[in-house]
Formats: C-alpha cells, structure tokens, sequence
C-alpha cells in the first residue's frame, strides 16, 4: 500500500499534483479541510463535536481529526493507498498519525515535499487569486504570512520524517507534467521497497 505525504508551501502545487497522483496511481485523496467538511454535513459524532470547537473560534484537536481520518480510511481500506494532503502540519500531528496507522496495520510510505523558492509561489499565488477570486490569494503581505507560518511551524515536520529516512524533495519549478514525472520517478522508487 502506498500512503503518501504531499507536502510544500502555499502554492507549491500540491492540489495539481494530488489530482494527477490520484489519476495514475488510484489513491484516495485526503484533504482535512474536506474530511471536516463532510463531517459536518453528515452531522455526525466526530463533526457534531468538530462544528462545536469551530463555533467557539477554536482550531479542531488532533484528536478529532486523526478520528475522522481513521474512519476514511477504514472505510476505504481496498484501496491501493492514500495522499495526506494538509495534514500532519505538526510534528505531534505526524507522531499522531503513525500510531493510528500502525494500529490498523499501516505506515506512511515518504512524505514528498515540493519544493519552491519564495517568489515563484507569490508569483503562482497571486495568478491563482486573479482565476480564483480567492481574496487570500490576492494580497501579497497576506501570502507572505502564510508562507512565514509555514516556514515557522509546518516545515519542521521535514526532519520528523527525514528521521525516518521517508522524506523525498521534488523540484516543484517545472511544467505540470515534468514535476509530476519527477514525483512519478520517486514514486516507482518507494514501490519496488
């Protein structure tokens, strides 16, 4: 089984390249943002309790996420593997998700991160706040605040998982589809392990 981390700063291309990973490899997509979501609009247990955290201006715990997280991927246990996209964004997230994992027979195959230096992704962000209307992709001081936060909190999960020899960089300047051979290339590497 597959279990991919999709990892990277705001507008790196994770979204383009999950769609593409999910095409050619038949994975299952996690995006949290979506998980809770769906959650929610089920009403059930897991996103009564979420929508009660939300309401009050709180972050959903750990927790509650790794639980959703679980339930999807029972649900799915067929399938040939899954993509973490968004999720862990912290190093106990990280330590979180590989217990649960291991509690039902499974572990995290590599986190591949792509990577960009800081103007290409302004650059990307601001042309995908022009197609998208997205307004937190349309002020440069607020892109640049996402990507500091990212640098500051998100990117120490590199050494959690170059710790256990699963991180893989990916040069994420390129076409669409030479980024994704790239990926594609590593992805045939983690197979034949």
């Amino acid at each position: 089984m597959l279990n991919i981390v999709l990892f990277g700063p705001p507008g790196a291309g994770k979204g383009t390249q999950s769609e593409k990973m999910i095409a050619e490899f038949d994975l299952v997509h996690f995006s949290t943002g979506e998980i809770l979501r769906v959650e929610i609009a089920a009403e059930t247990e897991l996103g009564l309790m979420a929508k009660a955290k939300i309401n009050k201006g709180e972050l959903v715990s750990d927790d509650l996420v790794i639980g959703m997280i679980e339930k999807k991927i029972v649900a799915s246990k067929d399938s040939k593997g899954f993509i973490f996209d968004g999720f862990p964004r912290t190093t106990a997230q990280a330590e979180a998700l590989d217990v649960m994992l291991a509690k039902i027979g499974m572990t995290v195959s590599a986190m591949i991160a792509l990577e960009a230096d800081k103007d290409e992704l302004v650059k990307r962000l601001l042309n995908r706040g022009l197609s998208s209307g997205r307004a937190d992709d349309q002020d440069v001081s607020v892109i640049e605040n996402r990507i500091r936060v990212y640098n500051e909190q998100t990117s120490p999960l590199i050494d959690f998982y170059k710790a256990q020899n699963k991180f893989i960089s990916v040069n994420g300047i390129g076409s669409i589809d030479s980024i994704f051979g790239a990926i594609s290339t590593e992805i045939g590497k983690i197979s034949k392990n």
